[in-house]
């Protein structure tokens, strides 16, 4: 038996409803005395984000900047190890390991290393750092998409004499693309984290996680949850995007799709 699927504006509104009852239960816990002091209310948060708005949309650029050069210097990596480790297995038997080793290690341990390797006043240490983490999910769902194509469907690109070129446009791109958009939404996220993750140890003094260090440090608590709240944003401005594209691919494959 199939689910009814929700009506446009019930898609829409259900988020709304759950962040305003989110803010309510924190302005309540707050106001309850209860609250660490470290945890102002929603309010004092509003207040100092529409106060130092260019602060933290400064902050954001810097760290979005970061979260974006990695994920895509991170995907493109990703998609040619990928498909030459789906075309010849040796380079398959050799990636495996280091894929694993890669997805093992500690955002916070590697970090550090980067920052001091790369200068004090670059950013391109964090800039690694994103590409690492978006690297991982984006290598093993490409990988598994270029392998998804059948025996069958290839058995009929052969008998109707198509090049390699034509198969590899008309039915392994195609059949690999909504693994590859999946393992790029998954990544968005993991390189905003790793981007702000990346700012609390070393580097240059700027961007969100710094900020919220800072701040934090030196008790202004409603300034730091603000640049919180900046890094949410980019971290949701990431997923839509990713989002949009996967649904927007999706829907335009069905010409591609190769018969059976």
């Amino acid at each position: 038996m199939n689910a009814t699927p929700l009506p446009g504006w019930a898609r829409l509104a259900a988020p709304v409803v759950v962040g305003l009852a989110g803010l309510l239960a924190w302005y309540a816990f707050v106001a309850s005395g209860s609250a660490p002091r470290m945890l102002p209310d929603p309010f004092a948060v509003a207040t100092e984000l529409v106060a130092r708005f260019p602060l933290v949309g400064e902050a954001a650029g810097i760290t979005g900047t970061n979260a974006l050069v990695g994920l895509l210097a991170g995907t493109v990596v990703a998609v040619l190890i990928a498909a030459l480790a789906a075309t010849w297995r040796p380079v398959d038997g050799m990636t495996a390991p280091l894929v694993a080793a890669l997805a093992v290690v500690p955002i916070v341990a590697l970090t550090p290393i980067l920052n001091t390797m790369f200068g004090a006043s670059s950013q391109f240490g964090r800039q690694a750092v994103a590409g690492i983490a978006a690297f991982v999910p984006v290598f093993v769902n490409t990988l598994r998409g270029l392998r998804q194509t059948r025996p069958v469907q290839r058995d009929l690109f052969r008998a109707t004499a198509a090049t390699g070129g034509q198969t590899f446009l008309r039915l392994t791109l195609p059949t690999a693309l909504p693994y590859l958009l999946t393992g790029v939404r998954v990544a968005a996220s993991l390189a905003v984290i790793s981007a702000l993750v990346a700012e609390y140890f070393g580097g240059p003094a700027d961007g969100i996680g710094t900020a919220i260090a800072t701040y934090a440090k030196s008790g202004r608590a409603a300034l730091a949850w603000a640049f919180v709240g900046g890094g949410i944003a980019i971290g949701l401005i990431f997923f839509a995007v990713t989002a949009l594209l996967e649904r927007v691919v999706a829907r335009r494959l069905g010409a591609l799709r190769p018969p059976g």
